[in-house]
């Protein structure tokens, strides 16, 4: 299972250089944007649907099948639209 990539830059003491900046900017990668927009799904009870998303998080637990329905506090919703405006600006694969 991936770690979130807070995580992974914390062990090598890169976090502090980077935790200013908004988390679709820290994201490296399409890949890391795409598990930061999930995982906040995740959390929240989505059943996914793609195979990419049941290998990455399983659908233990899951609770809503519609992506609409999933209960989003308004910072939750905020995140994933920044999130999704920096897949588009990147130009990744949907």
């Amino acid at each position: 299972m991936r770690r979130p990539l807070a995580t992974l830059l914390a062990g090598s003491g890169l976090l502090l250089a980077i935790v200013a900046l908004p988390a679709p900017v820290r994201a490296e990668s399409c890949d890391d944007l795409w598990y930061a927009r999930n995982e906040i799904y995740k959390a929240q009870g989505y059943c996914f649907r793609t195979r990419r998303g049941i290998e990455a998080f399983g659908n233990a637990g899951c609770q809503y099948d519609n992506a609409d329905e999933v209960p989003l506090s308004a910072a939750q919703r905020r995140t994933i639209a920044d999130i999704q405006r920096e897949e588009r600006a990147r130009r990744c694969p949907r």
